[in-house]
């Protein structure tokens, strides 16, 4: 995520995509967000999805690195 300019916390990994929601204007909102239509939710989900995913498993990585 960092390589696409977005940070991800250790603890709060899930406001990366509020961040890209702002700069797409895409009203995403915490909690229930069944009004978002589905071109909406590809224009946040679409540019995080894959690098998230990878982000997320070097955070995890790291962490059981650092408990060994």
């Amino acid at each position: 995520m960092a390589n696409q300019g977005y940070k991800v916390g250790p603890d709060a990994p899930e406001e990366v995509k509020y961040e890209v929601a702002r700069e797409k204007d895409v009203p995403l909102q915490h909690g229930y967000n069944g009004r978002l239509t589905s071109r909406e939710a590809g224009k946040v989900g679409g540019p995080i999805g894959g690098s998230m995913v990878k982000e997320l498993i070097r955070l995890a990585q790291e962490s059981l690195n650092k408990k060994q």
